[in-house]
């Protein structure tokens, strides 16, 4: 299985690295098209480089899962642009997005040595807040981005703000999700996907 993982993670990496930068030098045109694209080596990678920076051992499945999302939200999504051809999309990506933070939220508690499972409570708003400023601070650079290279990354001219709005809330939902499930495992003693994931990393 572990083998098998990495094999999977080689393969989505090294398709987004080619394809980004194909695209990055064939395609684009514009100075915000081409980071866009070319930034895929530095987002799909994120695992390994962050493994060696901070001198911890991130587990085989925590890298897939990290590698999977960023091929599906970053290379399929905006590369690909799959965000504008397949409907929901977005919102299946952002409501990950919100399920993967929450549970990196917890898992910085742990590995910042903050963790305490009697404070459910603390733990609970933590994630909760967590989430909401990573899914906000997304928005606010998809918005910064746009005044600097152009386009409309947040869909304004055609939704307003339900986009951003949506994204946000979404992601919130997620967040609540993986809440709701650490709760259950935490009260029934249990070690599922919530409490497994905490382990993914030493």
């Amino acid at each position: 299985m572990k083998k098998m993982l990495q094999i999977l993670n080689f393969v989505m990496i090294a398709i987004a690295i080619v394809g980004g930068l194909y695209f990055a030098i064939t395609r684009d045109k514009e100075i915000g098209l081409i980071l866009k694209d070319s930034s895929i080596v530095l987002t799909i990678t994120a695992p390994y480089w962050v493994e060696k920076l901070f001198h911890k051992k991130i587990s085989t499945m925590i890298k897939f899962i990290v590698v999977l999302f960023i091929f599906s939200a970053h290379f399929l999504g905006t590369t690909l642009e799959l965000y504008n051809h397949i409907a929901y999309f977005d919102k299946v990506t952002h409501t990950i997005s919100g399920v993967l933070t929450a549970l990196f939220a917890l898992l910085f508690l742990k590995v910042a040595d903050l963790y305490d499972k009697r404070k459910i409570a603390f733990n609970i708003l933590f994630l909760l807040s967590f989430t909401m400023l990573v899914a906000s601070g997304w928005e606010m650079f998809e918005y910064i981005a746009n005044i600097f290279f152009g386009g409309d990354a947040q869909r304004v001219a055609l939704t307003g703000v339900n986009d951003t709005m949506q994204d946000i809330i979404v992601a919130f939902l997620g967040a609540i999700f993986i809440a709701v499930c650490y709760v259950f495992e935490e009260k029934r003693g249990k070690e599922l996907f919530v409490k497994g994931f905490m382990q993914g990393i030493q």
